[in-house]
């Protein structure tokens, strides 16, 4: 299996070896070759369902682009839109919708028989998705021309730095790079050298061995812990899974620039959010683009009444925290999210009843956000209701510190603080020497210490990408 980070980074240097002596067709080919080479390492049955939505979109956006009668347009709009989702449906919904009819008709006191499905979740089938049916929303909307090359589009939807957990590129970014002629700059190796390091630090050091408390918290189900462990477990997984996906995004796009190709960021330093709606501008900004531009506006925006807006606002959230899994937890979370944009858009945007100015009112309103931020994690980690009652229970009425938890909380601290640090000097700079100090010796102590740090706390096991299961 290639998922995981040392097999990931050992792949693409054996294809860079290769990839250089290329010239543009030889490069996309290997590419293409080498994407589905890594897609099928994990299953190598699942390549039909990525190449059956490639063949799909590819034709349904050269149709489009020629029809010019509405009815015809809809229409094969609609094949593509039923196609992608009917099989993510199939593989990543059968078995939660048809666990829901069940408890529906036990409501009404009906006993229905157990209806499961042993399905498989293909991995990354939820970012190739969105990313192919941009495509042919782009076309529909005119905004895109189909590419004439088959083989190019199907290195579009594969493209293996991005392919299983993002960013969620759109064609009108990415397309072109991919049909013209690329030159590697030497600002892009470096670029790209410090993006792979400092996300693989990201992952490896502070995201995996904050996990393995994270986990113990969890996995008891906080039976034996106190409210002071659960805090700090759910702080430990707020860092966790910010570092653990920024950092895959930041290998990828550092994989891409090494590769003449630039991939969007897909995090600005979420966790100095002041409110919702800045958090969702800077936490993976490729889908809460995509939920806003194919999902959000197509249902009206901000342009109708007030309820509509709130309405459009909530319907885009819980679709997007389904767009994470089958799973109530889920529905809940992205049901939470939309709350916070709605309360915020209500009580700050609509009445403007509550903004604090000044250094201390953003600093109230930050600490505010972060912790909201983090119940949201809370819900999103738990695997149950009761887990997530039980976690506020603790920490509602039993804050205290008992010594052998000690060992949960230091690695939040020690990682976490390890994190501000290096964030609030890079600022998510790709190249670090733009930054203050480094021809002051600030630069290379940093690296220094970091790659210190490396020898000194590598996990034994280095776990596989939390948003790979997505």
């Amino acid at each position: 299996m290639l998922f995981n980070t040392w097999t990931f980074l050992c792949f693409a240097v054996v294809v860079f070896t290769i990839y250089y002596q290329l010239k543009l067709r030889g490069q996309n080919r290997l590419l293409l070759v080498a994407s589905y080479v890594f897609y099928g390492a994990w299953d190598y049955r699942f390549l039909s369902l990525i190449l059956l939505s490639t063949v799909v979109d590819y034709f349904v956006g050269a149709r489009l682009h020629a029809a010019t009668e509405v009815r015809i347009r809809k229409r094969l709009l609609l094949v593509s839109c039923a196609a992608n989702l009917g099989i993510l449906g199939i593989f990543k919904y059968a078995g939660f919708f048809a666990d829901g009819l069940q408890s529906l008709f036990a409501v009404f006191g009906v006993e229905a028989t157990p209806f499961t499905l042993e399905i498989v979740l293909p991995v990354g089938i939820s970012f190739y998705t969105f990313q192919t049916m941009s495509y042919t929303i782009d076309i529909y909307r005119r905004k895109l021309e189909p590419v004439p090359g088959f083989l190019d589009f199907a290195l579009f939807v594969s493209y293996f730095p991005q392919l299983v957990a993002g960013p969620i590129e759109r064609a009108r970014h990415l397309l072109p790079q991919l049909t013209q002629a690329r030159t590697i700059s030497r600002t892009q190796i470096t670029e790209g050298l410090w993006l792979i390091g400092w996300g693989l630090f990201k992952k490896a050091i502070i995201a995996d061995n904050i996990a393995a408390r994270v986990d113990e918290v969890f996995r008891v189900g906080n039976d034996f812990s106190s409210g002071s462990a659960c805090l700090f477990a759910i702080y430990g997984f707020s860092i966790q899974i910010y570092c653990d996906f920024s950092g895959y995004s930041d290998i990828a796009r550092g994989l891409g620039k090494l590769m003449g190709i630039e991939l969007m960021r897909n995090f600005q330093l979420p966790y100095v959010a002041t409110n919702p709606q800045e958090f969702w501008r800077r936490w993976h900004i490729s889908l809460s683009t995509w939920l806003r531009d194919y999902l959000y506006v197509p249902l009206g925006g901000s342009r109708g009444s007030r309820f509509m807006t709130y309405r459009n606002l909530m319907l885009t959230m819980i679709l997007g925290g389904l767009w994470h899994g089958a799973a109530w937890t889920y529905v809940l979370w992205g049901f939470y999210q939309g709350l916070l944009l709605i309360t915020h858009r209500w009580v700050v945007v609509d009445h403007d009843w509550l903004r604090l100015p000044g250094r201390i009112g953003q600093a109230i309103s930050w600490f505010c956000m972060f912790h909201l931020t983090c119940l949201g994690w809370l819900i999103f980690r738990s695997k149950s209701m009761d887990q997530i009652w039980n976690f506020l229970r603790r920490i509602g009425t039993d804050l205290t510190i008992d010594l052998h938890e000690v060992h949960i909380i230091y690695p939040v601290l020690v990682f976490g603080g390890i994190l501000v640090v290096v964030d609030a000097w890079i600022r998510n700079a790709d190249d670090p020497r733009t930054r203050p100090g480094w021809n002051q010796g600030l630069g290379p102590a940093v690296a220094a210490g970091l790659a210190l740090l490396a020898l000194i706390f590598w996990p034994i096991q280095v776990k596989q990408f939390i948003y790979f299961q997505f």
